[in-house]
C-alpha cells in the first residue's frame, strides 16, 4: 500500500504541477527536494533524539546542497539527489536508527522520490522546465 500511495501521490503532485504552471520555474523541484531531505530531521525530532537529529542534518545539507547546485547549475543533479534519496530511504535505517520513522516511511519514500525523479526527467527531456 506504501508504495501505491507514494505512487500516486508523485504523480498528483507532479501533474498538478504542471497544470497549475509550478513547474516552469526550475525552484519548484529542487524546492521539492529540500523539504523531502528535511522529513528525517522532522523524524528525529518526533522521536526525541538530538544525537539522531544531528547525523540525518548531514544527510539534509547534502541533499539540499545538491538541490541549491541543480537549481543553479543544471536540473538533471536535481533528479540525481531525487533518485538517491530514493535509495538512501531503501537503506536508512541500516545507516541511522531514527525512533521518529513511522514503519511505513521508507518504501512510501522510495516511491515517491523515484516517481518525482522520473517526471521531472521527463520533463527535462521536453524542455519543459528551463525558466
Amino acid at each position: 500500500m506504501e508504495y501505491l500511495v507514494g505512487l500516486f501521490l508523485a504523480l498528483a503532485v507532479s501533474v498538478s504541477a504542471t497544470l497549475v504552471g509550478f513547474d516552469r520555474d526550475r525552484a519548484f523541484y529542487p524546492t521539492v527536494m529540500v523539504v523531502i531531505a528535511s522529513y528525517y530531521g522532522l523524524f528525529a525530532v518526533m522521536g526525541g533524539s538530538v544525537q539522531v537529529l544531528l547525523l540525518e542534518s548531514i544527510a539534509i545539507a547534502a541533499f539540499s546542497g545538491v538541490s541549491v547546485l541543480g537549481f543553479k547549475r543544471n536540473l538533471w543533479l536535481v533528479v540525481g539527489a531525487l533518485v538517491a534519496h530514493g535509495i538512501f530511504d531503501f537503506f536508512h535505517s541500516h545507516i541511522v536508527t531514527n525512533p521518529g520513522v513511522p514503519i511505513w516511511w521508507p518504501m512510501f519514500c522510495l516511491t515517491y522520490d523515484i516517481m518525482a525523479a522520473a517526471y521531472l526527467a521527463w520533463l527535462l527531456k521536453r524542455q519543459h522546465c528551463l525558466k
